[in-house]
């Protein structure tokens, strides 16, 4: 249950970035900004390939505030029962950040940003 209902909150938080991103690009190439300078360094230091009790503590600070950390732990939990960080705190997060995307999402929408004639 809980790797299936993160798989579809993970897939509802990346939608809407890809959607707000899409709101601000202009063109084409643009949209690749956000996933190369953005997206890239947060895999690297969510967690997803080391446990993050192995980074110095300023890593870890930094990492506390990365939502991908937070959706790798579930992950990890779900499939094998460990975790570096409580499975309820990951969902929290990862709902909070959705109701945030969402909410900015909807507030562009309502303000026309992106809308071309």
């Amino acid at each position: 249950f809980i790797t299936i209902s993160m798989v579809f909150l993970s897939a509802i938080l990346f939608a809407l970035g890809g959607f707000i991103n899409a709101i601000y690009a202009r063109s084409f190439d643009e949209i690749s900004i956000i996933p190369t300078f953005i997206l890239t360094p947060m895999t690297y230091l969510g967690g997803v390939f080391y446990s993050i009790s192995l980074l110095p503590e300023f890593w870890q600070k930094v990492s506390l505030l990365n939502p991908i950390l937070y959706m790798v732990n579930a992950f990890r939990y779900g499939m094998l029962g460990a975790s570096d960080i409580a499975v309820e705190v990951a969902f929290a997060i990862i709902l909070v950040c959705i109701v945030s995307l969402a909410s900015f999402a909807l507030y562009l929408l309502n303000k026309g940003t992106g809308i071309r004639n």
